[in-house]
């Protein structure tokens, strides 16, 4: 696709780019040549460019650091499907890495109005948060946050460190998880997550809010887990019916 002129457009400007990466002349965690550099090497005007480059941003091919320039994202270690049900024990284990636990906390909670309206509530029970940080071989990439009822937490919760939190609540054999409802939020820089998974406020989170539910609709688990963006991706496959 051309223009009048004779000059690159701004979607071949994005094709060669992405080229350019993938071919190694821009590496990861490489900063992008200034605006009229790259103008000049693609013959193009500065709002083509721009143009191209707001577009790979937003594909979070590049990200920018404001006062320093754009860079080049790393792709993500991990890409997965949500369509599958799966803990992130397995994903972590798709992706050929070595699952780990390295900060835990377990503890009674006042239950919000949101866990109320979703949690079938005995008044002799209770709720527990348990918040963990999930290891990829032993580097920080998924903060945990998970409610369950207390009923459905492992007698010895020292168990948590080395099984999901899937394999703890089925692990009587009188509840087992089949459904859950996703719901998916980026997020910019979260005080408490992103100091937990070393990042700062370059790097952005992905958040997957999730209600589990036992096949007889009974709601048993509310995570909230925080995906650090430059090493997780999500997708959906979509059939047309």
């Amino acid at each position: 696709m051309m223009t009048s002129a004779g000059k690159l457009h701004y979607l071949q400007v994005i094709e060669i780019l992405k080229e350019n990466i993938e071919s190694g002349v821009f590496k990861e965690n490489d900063r992008l040549p200034s605006d009229f550099e790259l103008a000049e090497k693609f013959d193009v005007t500065r709002t083509t460019l721009r143009k191209a480059l707001t577009i790979l941003e937003d594909e979070r091919v590049l990200t920018r650091r404001h006062g320093v320039g754009l860079f080049i994202n790393p792709k993500p270690i991990f890409t997965s499907g949500i369509e599958q049900l799966e803990s992130v024990s397995a994903m972590i284990e798709n992706a050929g890495m070595e699952p780990g636990t390295i900060f835990m906390d377990v503890s009674d909670t006042d239950p919000t109005d949101e866990c109320v309206s979703q949690f079938d509530f005995a008044e002799d029970e209770k709720l527990v948060a348990i918040k963990r940080v999930r290891t990829a071989d032993g580097e920080p990439v998924v903060y945990c946050v998970d409610n369950l009822l207390s009923k459905y937490l492992p007698s010895e919760t020292e168990e948590l460190f080395s099984v999901s939190i899937f394999d703890a609540i089925e692990q009587s054999g009188n509840v087992r998880i089949v459904q859950a409802i996703a719901q998916i939020e980026p997020v910019g820089y979260d005080e408490e997550a992103s100091s937990i998974l070393r990042c700062g406020v370059d790097v952005p989170l992905l958040v997957l809010k999730q209600r589990h539910y036992t096949d007889d609709g009974e709601m048993v688990l509310y995570s909230k887990n925080y995906f650090r963006a430059d090493k997780f991706s999500f997708h959906v496959v979509r059939k047309r019916v």
